[in-house]
C-alpha cells in the first residue's frame, strides 16, 4: 500500500475512533466514505484486507484501551465483515426525569 493511502486511511480511522472514544457521535458520512476507501484499496490491489483489518484492530486498541475481541466478543468479524468498521458510540445514560 502506498504511504499516502496508508496515511490517509489511518488518519480518517483515527478521527472516527477519537470521536467515539471521547463519547461523541461520529457522523456516518465520513465512516461510509472510509469503508468505501478501504474496500476500493483492496479491489484495486493497493492494499491487502488483512493489513487494513490489522490497522483497525491496532487503532481500536490504542483509542479504546482494549481489543476488538474484548469489546465485541470472539468472532466479531462475522457480525462486522470487512470493510465495516466495528465501533459504536457509547449509549448515553438514561435517567427518569419524572416521578411516574
Amino acid at each position: 500500500m502506498s504511504a499516502v493511502l496508508q496515511s490517509e486511511i489511518r488518519q480518517r480511522l483515527s478521527e472516527q475512533f477519537r470521536c467515539l472514544a471521547r463519547g461523541d457521535d461520529a457522523p456516518p458520512g465520513p465512516r461510509y466514505r472510509l469503508e468505501g476507501l478501504m474496500e476500493a484499496a483492496v479491489i484495486t490491489g493497493e492494499a491487502k484486507q488483512e493489513r487494513l483489518q490489522a490497522m483497525v484492530a491496532e487503532l481500536h486498541q490504542e483509542f479504546f484501551g482494549e481489543t476488538l475481541e474484548a469489546r465485541l466478543g470472539e468472532g466479531w468479524e462475522r457480525w462486522h465483515p470487512f470493510p465495516q468498521i466495528p465501533a459504536f458510540a457509547v449509549r448515553a445514560p438514561v435517567s427518569p426525569s419524572t416521578s411516574d
